[in-house]
């Protein structure tokens, strides 16, 4: 597949075989941005669903000027919400600020959750330190997955003002959220984060240890540098 030409990807992309649309989706891991998002919109509209996951994927790893609008269109309108929690990611993996608002509206208003888990996944991965409001209000969402993506998410934006918010979450009951914690502090040096790492370092899952131990280095190297 690494061999064919664009041309010969294009025609594979119009194929009835599900499966020879996938692969050739596929081979244009490889190709510059510029070359494959025309492919890649090819099979936007695709009737396979999980061929349309790949492509909302592809246009957010291959930033052109067309991927923006496009994703966002996706969000707003896709009548499917695991698509529309695809866009979500999408635009996090983008990185494009203009995200944030589209993010946040998302986030707020719609009615799924996978979409509401991805919108904040992709508010920490765009990096806005705009997103405190948003990621704060989702510490007190009745979904613990939407606990653990607004934890992660303060840590990749290194929101200090957040700290006190999310050590409430040093003995939930879930390990997973404890894990996500560690993670976060490690981005997030300071006395308080330092002391609930220590604490967290003796957590009884194996995991959540780990992480401790490795957020701790690396608060450790920061106050090297």
């Amino acid at each position: 597949m690494a061999d064919l030409s664009l041309e010969e990807i294009s025609t594979q992309l119009e194929s009835p075989n599900l499966r020879d649309r996938m692969l050739a989706l596929a081979s244009l891991r490889d190709i510059a941005a510029e070359d494959a998002v025309p492919l890649i919109k090819k099979v936007l509209n695709d009737e396979s669903l999980q061929l349309r996951s790949m492509a909302i994927f592809a246009l957010g790893v291959k930033p052109t000027v067309e991927c923006y609008p496009l994703l966002l269109q996706i969000l707003e309108n896709d009548p499917d919400y695991g698509i529309r929690a695809d866009a979500a990611g999408a635009l996090g993996y983008l990185g494009d600020v203009r995200a944030f608002e589209p993010l946040v509206r998302i986030f707020y208003e719609d009615t799924d959750w996978l979409v509401r888990f991805s919108a904040a996944v992709a508010l920490g991965n765009i990096k806005d330190p705009r997103a405190h409001d948003v990621l704060i209000s989702a510490l007190d969402s009745e979904e613990v997955i939407l606990q653990q993506a607004a934890i992660a998410a303060l840590g990749e934006i290194k929101d200090l003002e957040s700290i006190d918010q999310i050590l409430r979450f040093a003995q939930s009951d879930d390990w997973l959220v404890r894990q996500r914690l560690a993670e976060a502090l490690g981005n997030l040096p300071s006395p308080k984060s330092i002391s609930a790492l220590k604490y967290l370092e003796k957590d009884s899952h194996p995991q959540v240890a780990e992480a401790a131990r490795i957020a701790l280095n690396r608060l450790e190297e920061v106050g090297k540098s």
